[in-house]
């Protein structure tokens, strides 16, 4: 399948401004680059999402979205959230602009992890009763086609940046189910670790990382040839992955353990423990690799990490069992 980018939400052709205007047009880009994001916070017990400002780390929107709300991704750009909800079986689509869900593409039973292509054309949603793994078209946003895994309980869907794989943790499976994406089915299974969870990978879609959660354990997959590189102890019920821009390091939340660890990818080994709140989860992290955002969900809150100094800086309240968090 030969699929065309759609053009960078941001360009513009170029034209030439005199004086007063040209001086204007300059200091409204330099005002938007530096305008920091939004993080959106799927509360389960809540019904809601939690609106994040990253600057200065209070809620200032909340939004409905669904009854359960769980998986959550942004669209490119940033007008749209795709949220998995648990009881309605569908993915909810909500208006960031409006403030309020405008309508739903049905999933199947217990839609869970979601994720979404570089390019945004693509979501795909996990869907756990079914083994099924959906891919919706953003440009319809409509249900395109469904590929079933071998993995039963498919908790977490992911694109590898690439657009080439997508990687499909089986909580009940102990393996990583890999769908190729231009032939619309499962190609390898890997045999991971007790109930794997969350899946990162390098930006060069050549290493995925995956948290296998009984086992505590981190997993190192070759993305080309899907075999397991080497597995390393995490914290106590490892679940979380998050894969920092630079490729450098990954950042693994710790749900028994209250903390997330932080795994250097050249030595292959766990370098330091940050302090979070409890029942860490999902995580999403700044463009400029700044400010990593967790999910506490026994806390009811994000705890926010400083990259640099790896260092827990504070924790947002936001609604009942936080499940993850995402930015665009």
């Amino acid at each position: 399948m030969n699929e065309t980018a759609p053009p960078h939400p941001g360009s513009r052709a170029r034209t030439r401004l005199p004086g007063v205007a040209a001086l204007l047009a300059t200091l409204l880009a330099a005002g938007a680059a530096v305008a920091a994001p939004l993080a959106y916070v799927p509360n389960q017990g809540s019904g809601t999402l939690s609106v994040i400002d990253t600057a200065t780390d209070q809620v200032v929107a909340t939004l409905p979205a669904g009854k359960k709300p769980r998986g959550t991704v942004i669209s490119v750009d940033g007008r749209t959230a795709y949220v998995s909800d648990q009881p309605d079986s569908a993915l909810v689509l909500v208006d960031l602009v409006k403030r309020q869900a405008v309508g739903q593409v049905a999933l199947g039973e217990s839609p869970e992890g979601v994720g979404i292509s570089a390019d945004g054309r693509w979501v795909v949603a996990a869907v756990e009763e079914s083994n099924d793994v959906v891919f919706v078209d953003t440009r319809t946003n409509t249900k395109a086609f469904t590929v079933q895994v071998r993995g039963k309980n498919p908790e977490h869907a992911e694109f590898t940046p690439d657009g080439r794989y997508v990687f499909v943790s089986a909580e009940e499976g102990q393996a990583v189910d890999v769908i190729d994406f231009a032939q619309r089915r499962e190609v390898a299974q890997i045999p991971v670790g007790g109930r794997p969870r969350g899946i990162g990978f390098s930006p060069d879609s050549r290493i995925a990382y995956v948290a296998a959660e009984t086992a505590s354990e981190l997993y190192v997959i070759d993305a080309q040839h899907f075999n397991v590189i080497a597995h390393v102890k995490a914290g106590l019920r490892s679940n979380g992955v998050l894969v920092h821009p630079d490729g450098k390091q990954v950042f693994v939340s710790n749900g028994g353990a209250a903390s997330v660890s932080v795994f250097d990818t050249a030595s292959r080994r766990f370098v330091a423990t940050i302090p979070v709140g409890q029942r860490p989860w999902n995580m999403a992290i700044t463009p400029d690799g700044k400010k990593l955002y967790v999910a506490c969900g026994r806390s009811n809150a994000v705890s926010v990490i400083d990259t640099e100094r790896r260092v827990h800086l504070t924790d947002v309240p936001v609604g009942r069992l936080p499940w993850g968090v995402a930015i665009r």
